[in-house]
This record gives structure tokens, sequence and C-alpha cells, in this order.
């Protein structure tokens, strides 16, 4: 990601990106566990994996997707991230790691799922720091607190 806009610190900015990097430290641990034979920890991990995806997804869609993806410069661009978050869901609710060929998609995924994190990290969150009024980081903020309800209560307070 970029360091030059300012965007990393702002405390949901910081909080999406503290997820990606848990998300693909955990996918990161899915494939070593794969290389050392240990599917059934492998598969402990995907599930984590998946779990993380589905509440910082909804954060994402129901908050700064959602306010983002009102104008409609950027309409396009927040639907394909939709249909990325809606692909890897559907394959990591399907995923068999018995079967080579799963394997073979999941390390794809968890590529193509670095690829996305770009595109958010190095896209729609600088682009955010001109395109959303207070309010609009309000609404971002509150989405992104009842996706993870048992999280501090204290996000874009200093």
């Amino acid at each position: 990601m970029c360091h030059y806009c300012g965007c990393r610190e702002i405390p949901l900015i910081k909080e999406f990106i503290a997820e990606h990097e848990s998300v693909t430290d955990t996918a990161g641990d899915a494939l070593r566990a794969l290389d050392h034979g240990e599917p059934g920890r492998a598969g402990e991990l995907v599930a984590r994996m998946r779990r993380e995806l589905l509440a910082h997804w909804q954060g994402e869609e129901e908050g700064l997707f959602a306010v983002v993806g009102g104008d409609a410069e950027y309409t396009d661009y927040i639907d394909a991230l939709v249909r990325e978050h809606r692909e890897l869901a559907s394959f990591l609710d399907r995923v068999d790691l018995r079967r080579a060929e799963d394997v073979v998609q999941l390390r794809e995924a968890v590529d193509e799922l670095h690829r996305h994190i770009a595109k958010e990290e190095d896209g729609l969150f600088p682009a955010s720091l001109t395109a959303l009024s207070g309010d609009e980081w309000d609404r971002s903020m509150a989405a992104w607190r009842a996706a993870h309800p048992g999280a501090p209560g204290d996000l874009g307070r200093s």
C-alpha cells in the first residue's frame, strides 16, 4: 500500500488493513500447513480465514463500499470488488482440501486475494479520503462496528 496519502491514519482504514494482514497471514499459514502435510490444520485455518473475511466484507460492503459506491464514478470499481468477495466466499464454502484440484485453487485464490487487497489499499482507500464526508465516515464506521460486535467501541475516536 502507498504511504503518501495519509489514509493509513484513518482509524477505519487502519482496521481494514489490520484485517487484511490477519487474513493473509492465516492464508499463508494454511498453505504452509498443506506444504507440511497437515491438511486438518490447513482446514482449520481456511475456516478461520472464511470467518474473518465474512465479518470484514460485511463491514466493507455495508459501510465504505455502500457510501463510496453511491458515487457513479466509483460504482463499477466497487461492483468488481464485491464480485470478487462473492467468488472467494463461494470457493471457501465448498473447498475440500483432500482434493488436489481444490488445493491448487486455494493457492490461486490466495494469490487473487493479495491482488484484491491491493485494489482496495492502493485504489479505494486513498480515494475515500476525498470522496467521503464526515457523515459518510460515521456511516462507514457504524457498519464496521455492526460487523464486529465484540470489537472495542473506540473506532474513530482519538
